[in-house]
């Protein structure tokens, strides 16, 4: 394999790395067009083998002394800190990201993992009452036996450690997908890491391929839970596929996520909190701020705000310039992006306020006004730095506003008066609510998650792990083998 970026450690690893035996395919850098390096795919039987080798390891780690579990995931998170540098690198070169994301992700990364190595310490069942006085009865929480992860490419680090941390601390196996665009952030990265912090052989596994190995993974009979972290559309897919197999499967999806700013609401504010939800890191991001609900009142000074910040922010590769925003993933989704905000324009009566323009793969942070409710700035998961904004008269209005998306992930609300913040944020429909933030929130102690069309109800983090990636087992025990008399 060819590696051109400035690494060592990693570079060393990623030599030997075969994560299939399929022809390969080429990563290129966002910004630049520039090769990174050419990784081979996984095929449908490479599959089958990853996941047959994941549940013949399993059972013995479950049966592994809870200490040992949590050291391998304390030591996990000092081996990724020890080479957070190299590891940056890869996250900046395969994303696009800012350096200040990059290093968000970083942070978060190593939380999940400390969080995670927590896990193996905590109470895992209790006694419960029974009729029959003689025996013991007992609820105990034991692994779902092998996880099947799929992530995107958006948040790979992250949305990647968020499911292996957890589900290796409460002794499962796990399989990986990440995105084929993120190879090495999103997959090699947790590979390395994890041999070098000494999880046992099989353990971890990691593939790297198209929706077919995907489906592979998810209907493969070694695969007892599925998770899936990506947009609505293929969610759907997974969960009808896991569901049919009678899979448990937990879905993280897309949002369309509002920001209600109400007419007390410090606009200064309100308009850095709304500029930085809706184009850091370009906007792709499943819980940016999608949605700007602005009271009428003082709807004309929020746009003027929050396009003056539009304005001044540069675009530009983030791994080599002083800049704020880097490139849109790919061309299929810049030009997603920017239908999106043309038919917005000349079919949704929105007003083009600053930016609607591109070079390259570099898209201009964008603010629309007058955004009627049928217009596909309005309607869509829009996943780039567009800002639509609507406007409403009372509050009544505002969380009907809110909650007219199908979406429900995350939302915020903006107000001086914190119990008039706190009643409106307690009617959105949305997994995660915040009055004076804006709605781009997660830390590894909150169960991360949406309803609606963002999610099936699944979550992520906290003692939500335990939901998660266990499966409860009633056991009870007799002093004496109990008779049924003498018919039987």
């Amino acid at each position: 394999m060819t590696v051109t970026a400035p690494t060592k450690w990693l570079d060393a690893f990623l030599e030997d790395w075969r994560p299939g035996t399929g022809e390969p395919r080429e990563v290129r850098e966002p910004a630049t067009g520039r090769h990174l390096l050419s990784v081979p795919q996984s095929t449908t039987d490479d599959v089958r083998r990853a996941a047959a080798a994941a549940a013949a390891a399993q059972p013995a780690w479950a049966e592994t002394n809870y200490q040992d579990r949590s050291r391998i995931l304390r030591r996990a998170a000092e081996i990724y800190e020890a080479h957070r540098a190299e590891l940056g690198t890869w996250t900046q070169r395969e994303t696009g990201a800012h350096h200040d994301k990059m290093h968000h992700e970083q942070n978060f990364t190593v939380a999940e993992l400390l969080a995670a190595a927590t896990l193996p310490w905590q109470p895992y069942g209790s006694l419960v009452p029974t009729v029959q006085h003689e025996r013991l009865s007992m609820i105990r929480r034991v692994p779902v036996g092998v996880v099947g992860a799929i992530t995107p490419w958006n948040s790979p680090s992250v949305l990647g450690m968020r499911v292996v941390a957890p589900a290796l601390a409460l002794g499962n196996a796990v399989v990986l997908k990440p995105d084929p665009q993120t190879p090495v952030c999103g997959g090699a990265m947790f590979a390395a890491v994890f041999r070098e912090a000494g999880l046992p052989e099989g353990l971890l596994q990691i593939l790297i391929g198209d929706a077919e190995a995907g489906e592979a993974m998810v209907t493969d009979p070694n695969v007892n839970m599925v998770s899936f972290t990506g947009s609505t559309e293929v969610g759907r897919l997974v969960g009808s596929l896991a569901g049919g197999l009678l899979k448990k499967v937990s879905l993280e999806l897309g949002g369309n996520n509002p920001l209600i700013v109400l007419d007390d609401a410090d606009l200064d504010a309100a308009a850095s909190a709304g500029a930085y939800s809706s184009f850091q890191f370009q906007g792709q991001v499943c819980f940016a701020t999608g949605r700007h609900i602005v009271h009428r009142s003082v709807a004309d000074r929020y746009v003027e705000l929050l396009a003056e910040k539009a304005h001044r922010l540069r675009t530009g590769d983030p791994y080599r310039e002083d800049v704020e925003l880097g490139p849109i993933v790919n061309e299929k989704q810049l030009q997603r992006v920017d239908d999106i905000v043309q038919r917005s324009v000349r079919n949704g009566g929105a007003r083009l306020v600053e930016g609607g323009t591109y070079e390259g793969l570099f898209y201009r942070p964008t603010v629309l006004a007058d955004v009627r409710l049928d217009a596909p700035a309005w309607t869509e998961e829009i996943f780039g730095p567009v800002a639509p904004v609507v406007t409403f008269g009372s509050d009544d209005e505002a969380v009907e506003l809110a909650n007219s998306s199908d979406y429900g992930l995350a939302a915020g609300v903006y107000s001086r008066s914190i119990s008039r913040g706190l009643a409106v944020a307690n009617r959105i429909k949305a997994g995660m609510v915040h009055v004076n933030d804006q709605s781009i929130n997660d830390e590894a102690t909150i169960p991360f998650g949406g309803m609606g069309l963002s999610g099936n109800g699944g979550r992520f983090g906290s003692e939500a792990n335990l939901e998660a990636f266990t499966q409860w087992q009633w056991v009870t025990v007799r002093d004496e083998p109990r008779s049924f008399g003498p018919t039987y």
